[in-house]
Parts: C-alpha cells; sequence; structure tokens
C-alpha cells in the first residue's frame, strides 16, 4: 500500500480552498496556465469549446477548482459531473452555491458505468497518482460517448538532476504526516520565495548531458525546471505555496511519462489526437472518440 490516498485526504482537509480562486481568476497564472495547456486562448475560446457539451465529467475533481472553472463557461443547462476518490464532501461543499453540479464519492480505478456518459472528460493532474495510469485512462475513456472528448495532464519525465532529487526528496518525506511533511515542505517554499525575490533573469547556455535547454530564465525558474521543484507564486498566500509543494513531494504514486507513451495510450483507446502540448512540468492531450 503507499500512502497517495492519506496524502490527499490530508492536503484537501487541510487546504479546503486551495487554489479555487486562483484557478478562474481571469489572468492569474494558473487560469492561464490551464487554458494555455489545454489550446485555449482565453476564457472565450474554453466558451466555444463546451458551447456544444452535453455531459461533462470532472475526473478527480480534489476540491471543485477546475468544476468550477468548467462551470463557469459551460452552458448553465450543460450538467457537471464530479468524481474524487478522498474530497468528494469538500467539492460538494465548496460548490454548493452553483446550479446543476453533481459530486460523487467514487475511485476512477474501478467501474464508472453508474455515472452514465459523457461527451466532454477532463482528468489532469491526476492520472499520475493512480497505481495504474493507463487503465485508469481506459476506463474513462470506457463512459466517453461517441464524438466525445477527453483531455488529460500527466506529469512530463524531466532532465537527470530534477528526476534525482524529485525522487530523493520523496523518499524522504512520504512517510511523515501531514504536519511533519508540511516542515520540510516549508523550506522548499522558502527557497522558492528568496529565488523568487531576486528578480534576475539570465541567458543559460544548453547542457545536453542535463537535458537543459538553452533560453532565458529567471533563476528561480531555472533551478524549478532542471534541479528541484521550489514553487512559488507571490499571489497565494504562504500556506497554499507550501501546500503546492507538498502536493508534488509528498504522495508516494506519483508517476512520469512520455510524449510517445501518452499518444500510445490515446491509439490504444481509438481515439483521435486532437491537440497536444507538451511544457517544461507536463503532457496535455485531448482525443475524440469516432
Amino acid at each position: 500500500m503507499t500512502n497517495t490516498k492519506q496524502s490527499f485526504k490530508d492536503k484537501w482537509e487541510n487546504n479546503q480552498d486551495l487554489t479555487f480562486a486562483e484557478t478562474a481568476r481571469v489572468g492569474s497564472d494558473i487560469y492561464t496556465w490551464i487554458l494555455t495547456r489545454n489550446g485555449f486562448a482565453d476564457g472565450d475560446a474554453l466558451a466555444r469549446f463546451l458551447a456544444e457539451k452535453k455531459r461533462i465529467l470532472d475526473a478527480g475533481c480534489g476540491n471543485g477548482r477546475v468544476t468550477n472553472l468548467l462551470r463557469q463557461y459551460a452552458p448553465p443547462s450543460c450538467p457537471i459531473v464530479g468524481i474524487d476518490l478522498v474530497s468528494a464532501d469538500i467539492a460538494r461543499s465548496n460548490l454548493s452555491h452553483l446550479p446543476n453540479i453533481d459530486i460523487h464519492a467514487g475511485n476512477i480505478m474501478e467501474p464508472l458505468d453508474d455515472l452514465g456518459t459523457f461527451d466532454f472528460i477532463y482528468c489532469q493532474e491526476v492520472l499520475h497518482h493512480t497505481e495504474n495510469p493507463k487503465a485508469a485512462f481506459l476506463n474513462l475513456c470506457h463512459i466517453l460517448g461517441p464524438g466525445g472528448e477527453i483531455a488529460i495532464y500527466v506529469y512530463k519525465k524531466k532532465g537527470p538532476a530534477r528526476e534525482f532529487a524529485d525522487d530523493y526528496i520523496r523518499n524522504q518525506i512520504s512517510h511523515l504526516s501531514y504536519d511533519e511533511a508540511m516542515k520540510a515542505v516549508s523550506q522548499i517554499a522558502a527557497l522558492g520565495e528568496r529565488l523568487h525575490d531576486l528578480h534576475i533573469e539570465f541567458d543559460a547556455p544548453a547542457v545536453d548531458v542535463l537535458e537543459i535547454p538553452a533560453g532565458r530564465y529567471s533563476v528561480q525558474r531555472f533551478i524549478y525546471h532542471f534541479f528541484m521543484k521550489c514553487f512559488w507564486n507571490p499571489d497565494l498566500p504562504r500556506q497554499e505555496n507550501e501546500a503546492v509543494n507538498y502536493d508534488w513531494y509528498h504522495p508516494e504514486l506519483a508517476s512520469r511519462h512520455t510524449m510517445p507513451e501518452i499518444l500510445g495510450w490515446f491509439q490504444d483507446a481509438g481515439l483521435n489526437v486532437t491537440h497536444q502540448y507538451v511544457d517544461f512540468y507536463g503532457i496535455t492531450v485531448r482525443g475524440k472518440k469516432n
């Protein structure tokens, strides 16, 4: 058994509003990152994509932050369903003021037929925390209706120095209680803050052996991209910055993937890829069922 279920239970119970407002705030870093990686230039583009959707599933909805974003841009008549293994009650509470949302407690690794079928399934920042990410993906595809689309985001396999540090830190803190782990990641967040506050950018040469491409980076993002995740966003409270670092380093199940691997999943599911995007952190792919 891994600690992953308990890790996320503790995270959401102690941070019920984590990035909830920022995810929906137009122009925030989180809002922009979600839209950009999914191929939407702005909220209007997302609204156009969702305009004809009849049923939407947010698979692994956490505290409901993206469910809220989808509700903001989907037609009011379109039902939105959320499912989460550990935080359904929290999502239900956070979304209670919004219409036409139904939240279920459940495991995306188990049969989902009782949810019905959907013409859009959003499952991002979730699959890599399951025991078998491809099996979970195929399980979701089973409830995708004809012509429906599924959009996923999974962690990308990063350069060797970053992979080594991530595995080392995770091995050091994954056995710790929530409070003990938060003390550890508070130091990581503090490092991110100090590096961010330097406000220094520089032109880095390529270092092929470490898979570092040439480019202009801030000091904080250079360390973040290639050596260790030290997340810091000045628009978030300190505890939320610490919780984001906890989210990365504490759960034992945190697989990383490559684009060819993910495209293979879509091929095996018989889906036509309609969008793909890769950045320093992860892989986003959307595919359509015939």
